[in-house]
């Protein structure tokens, strides 16, 4: 038997857009900073400038592919189970 679940609210889908787009940009923005750079002076200020621009254009882009994600993992659950039995 399967459970059925109650979709989240889409503000909840919204906020937790914010706080997903923010975590990945914050964390990308880093590395790829770090990376060719290092912990050198200046770093923090390039990394957050990166960040201040990478977190919109993230947020926009999961917005749009959040959809998708859902929709493809949802089939790839139905496809899942439908090999299980």
């Amino acid at each position: 038997m399967q459970a059925t679940e109650t979709p989240p609210a889409k503000s909840t889908v919204i906020i937790a857009q914010v706080f997903i787009s923010a975590m990945m940009a914050f964390l990308m923005t880093g590395i790829f900073t770090a990376l060719p750079l290092g912990f050198a002076p200046g770093w923090l200020g390039i990394w957050m400038t990166r960040f201040a621009t990478a977190w919109p254009i993230a947020f926009v882009l999961s917005m749009g592919v959040g959809p998708l994600a859902f929709w493809l993992a949802r089939r790839t659950q139905r496809l899942t189970d439908m090999v299980r039995g």
